[in-house]
């Protein structure tokens, strides 16, 4: 058999494909869940800082308004004289000041833009009046926004409350937490773009070492001479990187593969070698058997012992030669010896073989159902002849008398010609049917001694070559054969490909 360089036919390549592509996912969200999770933490930590950095400032703001506001000129009776505090100079807009005497607000408003003053709300008067004059800045929410209030007891006995808003303070966070977010968010976008493309370049290497695998994996690499020629590139595999240590091993293990390949194929190239050489061989002994056999019937008397002895001798010698028949067959399919085509039809083989076949088993029921028009494939005629017949002999010698045997000829939409031959008997057992089409591979007692019941007839001997001879004749021929089975059906359906046929422009449809 001529050999078979494998070499596979490229794959489109994509970087999309499943497994790399759940790969560079994987990564590539975990790189951004680190970014946003270092994004979160400097971003707390910022805002953190900022927020403290700007309250030292606005408390420090706060104290010197205060010490602004409490005029050490004042009187011994405590009072300003009819001086408004607000009027004290370097107060910046929205200052609140307040004076708390006895429990009760005497005085106090915001500084507005144009240097006039707004006065307190009764709800504002409360909050003022719950501060704790501990000298300790605290956020309060009045009528004029969020202040960062500070209550001062002065020696003259009263209250003091200064206020600045928090409004600068909080826009300032703002902003910081804007411009923080839409850096992030570049950031982010930039990090999965160039991430992406890294990581592309990154796992290009294992995805061609991928590609090798699957090519590997739809080699033909059950039979036949194969030159295992698949192999990573040079470029990858190189064992001083990771990449490319694994793609040294695999091409390794491929050399080894490739080595056992060719060892398994020299021992079955001898086998078949010795199989054919001897199966010649003994070609010519057993005509010599069967010649003298029947010279010495013819010209010697013998005693009825020696005559049923002689007559076992002649039987089992044509049996033999039967089997070294078919090995030889074996051995020229195993070798592609080219087939000698022609047109057969289909339906005439079937009407010949079930005739000859109702000769030889006038017990069964044999049943033909054949198309109207003729079913014409190229084969080898001799070679298909034998096909059906080892299913027809197959079907009759597995089966007792009575069993129905329908042989069939059709077409599938697919554009090949079918042949099926189905039986009515006890089924091939379940454990058998992977086997069914092995060389030597026999199951007599099962579709034999069990199906046939009383009365029935042993199966004659078999040499387990006729199934495994069907299936390598078909194959040669293109097609294939297959079988299922269960008590009471049994059906082999071979398929072989119709000619094409040629359209008026002249090339094949």
């Amino acid at each position: 058999m001529a050999s078979r360089h494998l070499t596979a036919a490229p794959q489109p390549r994509s970087w999309l494909k499943p497994g790399t592509w759940h790969l560079r996912t994987r990564l590539i969200l975990l790189a951004m869940t680190l970014l946003i999770a270092i994004c979160g933490a400097v971003g707390v930590a910022s805002y953190a800082s900022m927020d403290a950095f700007l309250t030292r400032q606005l408390d420090e703001q706060l104290g010197q308004a205060a010490d602004r506001s409490n005029n050490p000129g004042r009187p011994p009776s405590g009072g300003f004289n009819g001086r408004d505090p607000l009027d004290a100079r370097g107060q910046s807009v929205g200052t609140l000041n307040a004076r708390i005497l006895n429990g009760q607000v005497s005085g106090g408003g915001f500084l507005t833009s144009n240097t006039t003053r707004s006065q307190l709300s009764t709800d504002d008067k409360q909050v003022l009046l719950a501060l704790d004059a501990d000298a300790q800045p605290v956020n309060r929410a009045l009528s004029n926004g969020d202040y960062r209030l500070l209550a001062v007891k002065t020696s003259f006995g009263d209250v003091l409350v200064t206020g600045l808003p928090l409004a600068a303070k909080d826009s300032t966070l703002a902003s910081l937490v804007w411009t923080f977010v839409f850096v992030s968010l570049g950031g982010l976008l930039l990090v999965g773009l160039v991430g992406t493309v890294l990581i592309r370049r990154t796992m290009k290497p294992l995805e061609q070492l991928s590609e090798v695998a699957t090519r590997v994996s739809r080699l033909p690499l059950d039979a036949g001479e194969v030159a295992l020629a698949v192999r990573v590139p040079p470029s990858n595999s190189n064992p001083g990187t990771e990449v490319g240590s694994v793609g040294h091993a695999l091409n390794l293990m491929l050399d080894n593969v490739a080595n056992a390949l060719q060892a398994r194929q020299k021992s079955e190239t001898k086998v078949r070698q010795f199989v054919a050489d001897a199966s010649h061989e003994l070609r010519t002994p057993l005509t010599a058997i069967r010649g003298y056999t029947e010279l010495m019937r013819m010209t010697e008397n013998f005693t009825p012992d020696g005559e049923k002895s002689l007559a076992r001798v002649q039987s089992q010698s044509q049996r033999m030669t039967a089997l070294v028949e078919d090995l030889l067959l074996l051995a020229r399919l195993d070798e592609g010896q080219p087939l000698k085509l022609s047109e057969v039809d289909l339906n005439q083989l079937v009407v010949e073989g079930v005739s000859d076949e109702k000769v030889m088993a006038p017990g069964h029921t044999w049943r033909l159902e054949l198309p109207d028009e003729p079913v014409v494939v190229n084969g080898d005629p001799s070679q298909l002849r034998q096909v059906l017949m080892n299913l027809l002999s197959n079907a009759r010698k597995h089966t007792p008398p009575g069993t129905t045997v329908v042989t069939g000829v059709g077409k599938t939409a697919e554009g090949a010609a079918v042949v099926t031959v189905t039986d009515d008997g006890g089924g091939i057992p379940p454990e058998f049917l992977d086997q069914v089409f092995a060389r030597f591979a026999r199951a007599d007692a099962a579709r034999a001694g069990t199906a046939g019941g009383p009365g029935a007839p042993a199966a004659e001997g078999t040499s387990g070559l006729g199934l495994s001879i069907v299936e390598s004749i078909v194959e040669a021929h293109g097609g294939k054969v297959t079988v299922t089975s269960q008590p009471g059906r049994t059906q082999f359906a071979l398929q072989l490909p119709l000619p094409q046929r040629m359209p008026q422009g002249g090339a094949p449809s």
